[in-house]
């Protein structure tokens, strides 16, 4: 379970340009992990360097006794991210497959409060496009639930 205010709060503190997705975007309908989609502009890698550091973290599944080197340039020279941090694990996306990259996401996330913090959220098309992309059991099992909360938030004409 992830730590997601200490996690958001390091974030905007650190003024990271960043969209959930993911469980954390969930959450803002109705879950909790933290994946967020993030801007790859070299001020961003450092600021999110910077936000996430104090959190010592890792690659995920990477062996504890390779080492491993938080920075600008291992953000640079990848696009997506899996990591394990002491406050949970992160997902960091450059791109999120089957949407696009960090600007088109941005152009169309919303505005929410998540622990009383505003954050920039994947808009739930975009989410159950994701979603149905990644194909995954646990992603397959969310988009009914998904899709039935876009009905309910769908304007209804008379």
């Amino acid at each position: 379970m992830i730590e997601l205010e200490t996690a958001l709060r390091s974030l905007t503190a650190n003024k990271v340009d960043f969209v959930f997705i993911g469980g954390a975007a969930i959450t803002a309908y109705v879950t909790q992990d933290l994946d967020f989609c993030y801007s790859r502009t070299p001020g961003n890698l450092a600021r999110i360097v910077a936000a996430l550091a104090p959190f010592k973290p890792r690659l995920r599944g990477f062996p504890e006794e390779l080492p491993f080197f938080w920075d600008e340039r291992t953000l640079l020279n990848g696009t997506n991210f899996t990591l394990i941090t002491t406050l949970g694990s992160i997902d960091l996306l450059g791109e999120v497959p089957g949407v696009g990259n960090y600007d088109y996401v941005s152009s169309r996330a919303v505005e929410m409060q998540i622990c009383e913090i505003n954050v920039r959220v994947i808009s739930l098309d975009d989410l159950i496009d994701a979603k149905r992309t990644a194909g995954r059991t646990k992603d397959q099992l969310v988009l009914p639930e998904l899709e039935a909360l876009r009905e309910a938030l769908d304007p209804k004409e008379d």
